[in-house]
């Protein structure tokens, strides 16, 4: 086993790198622990709502930033089955990076001995926080172990130069569903790594030595991500993966300068703590397009210096009165906890009436200041001493794992799991939760004489009119009496100030009620709920996913034409240099022909023309006005007159229906 820093000797061919996820099959049913799965929210946060839980695929984001940021030839699959994962094996890899967290330690196994076998020639590479074990357990598994940014490492590892941040940024879109169908995409931005808190339970901070890693230096590198994604789609939703967002001020507010420059109100979630969301004022947080937090809540006597700043009581109605979600997070086991603190903290929760919440078991990490302090006193609990590998499987937040002063483990346990269910009794469904917030926001901000705050009021009024299909399955099938009154109050509520519902909207309503008993066969028959293979494909012509033959004669010899295929599945068709009316007329037709053979959506990127008026700006429109709905056109700005903004006016945005049904 090697560090970065002993590189491999220089070879005479060009090396390959594949990146992986440990195998699905994933989840209780399949013997992994009661959170493992490919979800966060499903399996961490809203896993008591049943039908009503939002469905959405997490990936192993690192595996496509390093990728992206590689100069050798590189695939990353998420989620492979096994005979996946060997066919690609047999394609032959220099090396194989695998990505783990200490909860799947025996997925990695199952990988490490498929690669093994299948592919002896190729170096392992372990990375991802399950390396937080040390060399001695991971040496029969792993020729190399990254236990630091990843980008860096994997180019020492393979010989290529250093390259400065911020990295190149990969386009990473998430879709969110609710009952089964699609309802929003989310690009996900990398903005950091690690925290300086230092909570005593958390891996992602010691991980990092207490360091916070910058992958987007400035607010300007960050809005320049933002600005990317808007070109995939402006109504796309955003998520800055970031531990403390907001620690920063400097940055935030540089990046809030930027948002109004930019003049769209953005709807962004990020990580924040009380302490860090203090440095602002409300107005602040909005202007930067933020409408959704992940608080730490953890208890209300845990100490944690993160917790200080404003009172919580004070800080969430605020919030929530300006339209910002909150997902609060709360521990249970901490050592001055018994039943009764843990339920008045629980009741207290509740009445800041969050929009979603977690409950995570207190449990030891290695590199911790909690895990050493638990092998210090000799806390952990005997079967997870004597069984090492039980031990890791047990990391997975729904496990107590340390012999507590008042509390049984089994009785830690059972407290979490009345958490999560009490939650969803007293407070009902999550989305309808939301729907609430939003509904305050755009009450609250269409007051606002401060020109973004109304722009942000109009983007919840949206929001809002996509939400009517949901109303009617929670009027029928919510969790209890009460909460389904509630549901329809706030109905009637978002229809006096939004609308009334469209003969279409209540069509989709029914069809909303169907898909959800539909979700809830599905849930308890445990169907369909394993995710296909997603592959990406860098520096590999032969791997990559392109666009239909037909879209590739479009390319001319100039290569004045580039076509490609986004994250999103769009086309990406780019214009650059000077465009002659005949070119025009050759791409709109070949362009209108490609459209009719295929289903594909097309991004029409005309920014780097430098020529372009309005008589082909109209010949254009008028050659794919047919297909309109599945064509955005980017114009060229400092170009653009009246003429051409007048032609292209009805490509600005897709046309798809509301709650993707």
């Amino acid at each position: 086993m090697t560090s970065a820093a002993e590189r491999e000797p220089a070879q005479t061919h060009t090396r390959k790198v594949l990146f992986t996820s440990v195998c699905r099959p994933l989840g209780p049913a399949h013997g992994d622990g009661p959170s493992v799965g490919y979800e966060l929210l499903h399996g961490q946060v809203t896993r008591a709502q049943g039908m009503f839980s939002p469905r959405s695929l997490h990936l192993h984001f690192a595996l496509e930033y390093i990728a992206e940021n590689l100069e050798a030839p590189s695939v990353v699959l998420q989620y492979p089955s096994r005979r996946e994962l060997v066919r690609e094996l047999e394609k032959g890899y220099d090396y194989v990076a695998v990505s783990f967290l200490l909860a799947v330690f025996h997925r990695m196994q199952e990988v490490v001995a498929l690669v093994r076998k299948h592919a002896p020639g190729s170096k392992i590479v372990l990375g991802g926080y399950g390396t937080v074990l040390s060399d001695e357990v991971l040496a029969p598994y792993a020729d190399h172990i990254c236990r630091e940014e990843g980008v860096a490492y994997m180019r020492e590892l393979l010989g290529e130069a250093p390259i400065e941040m911020p990295y190149r940024h990969p386009l990473v879109v998430s879709h969110l569903k609710v009952f089964g169908a699609k309802v929003s995409k989310t690009g996900m931005v990398f903005a950091g790594l690690g925290c300086p808190n230092g909570c005593d339970f958390c891996c992602t901070s010691h991980f990092f030595k207490r360091r916070h890693i910058r992958l987007l230096p400035s607010g300007k590198d960050i809005y320049a991500v933002v600005e990317r994604y808007l070109e995939i789609d402006p109504g796309i939703s955003l998520v800055v993966l970031d531990e403390d967002f907001l620690l920063n001020k400097r940055r935030a507010l540089e990046f809030r300068e930027c948002v109004l420059r930019g003049g769209k109100a953005l709807s962004l979630f990020v990580f924040a703590s009380i302490k860090a969301i203090s440095q602002y004022s409300t107005e602040e947080i909005l202007e930067m397009g933020i409408d959704g937090m992940w608080i730490g809540y953890e208890g209300t006597r845990s100490g944690y210096a993160k917790q200080q700043g404003r009172a919580p009581e004070e800080l969430f109605r605020e919030l929530r009165e300006h339209g910002v979600s909150i997902l609060a997070s709360m521990i249970v086991g901490l050592p001055y906890q018994d039943e009764a603190i843990v339920q008045q903290e629980f009741d207290g929760l509740m009445a800041l009436e969050p929009d979603l919440c977690q409950f995570l078991i207190y449990g030891p990490t290695p590199g911790t200041p909690f895990f050493e302090r638990t092998l210090k006193d000799g806390l952990l609990r005997r079967g997870l001493r004597e069984d090492r590998e039980l031990y890791y499987k047990s990391c997975d937040g729904f496990t107590a794992m340390v012999e507590h002063p008042t509390l049984a483990p089994q009785t830690i346990e059972a407290l979490q799991q009345r958490c999560f269910r009490e939650d969803f009794q007293r407070l009902g469904p999550s989305i309808y939760r939301a729907v609430g917030t939003w509904l305050r926001g755009q009450r609250t901000l269409a007051r606002s004489t401060n020109p973004m705050l109304r722009r942000k009021s109009e983007r919840f009024a949206r929001e809002l009119r996509n939400a009517y299909p949901v109303f009617l399955a929670g009027r029928l099938f919510g969790p209890a009496r009460a909460v389904r009154r509630r549901i329809g109050a706030l109905q009637r509520e978002v229809h006096a100030a939004i609308g009334p519902p469209t003969l279409g909207e209540r069509a989709r309503s029914v069809v909303a009620a169907g898909l959800a008993l539909w979700t809830a066969f599905t849930l308890r028959l445990g169907l369909f709920q394993d995710p296909r293979l997603t592959k990406h494909a860098w520096r590999l012509p032969a791997e990559a996913r392109r666009p239909a033959r037909i879209w590739q004669r479009l390319v001319d010899a100039r290569k004045a034409v580039h076509v490609e295929r986004r994250p999103d599945g769009a086309v990406w068709l780019r214009l650059h240099g000077a465009m002659r009316a005949e070119d025009t007329a050759r791409i709109a037709q070949q362009t209108r022909e490609a459209l009719r053979r295929t289903r594909d959506r097309l991004v029409l990127d005309l920014k780097g023309l430098n020529n372009f008026d309005g008589e082909s700006a109209q010949h254009l429109a008028d050659v794919l006005g047919e297909y309109r709905a599945r064509i955005r056109i980017l114009a060229p700005s400092t170009l653009a007159h009246p003429g051409v903004t007048t032609a292209l006016a009805a490509f600005s945005v897709y046309h798809s229906p509301a709650f993707g049904l």
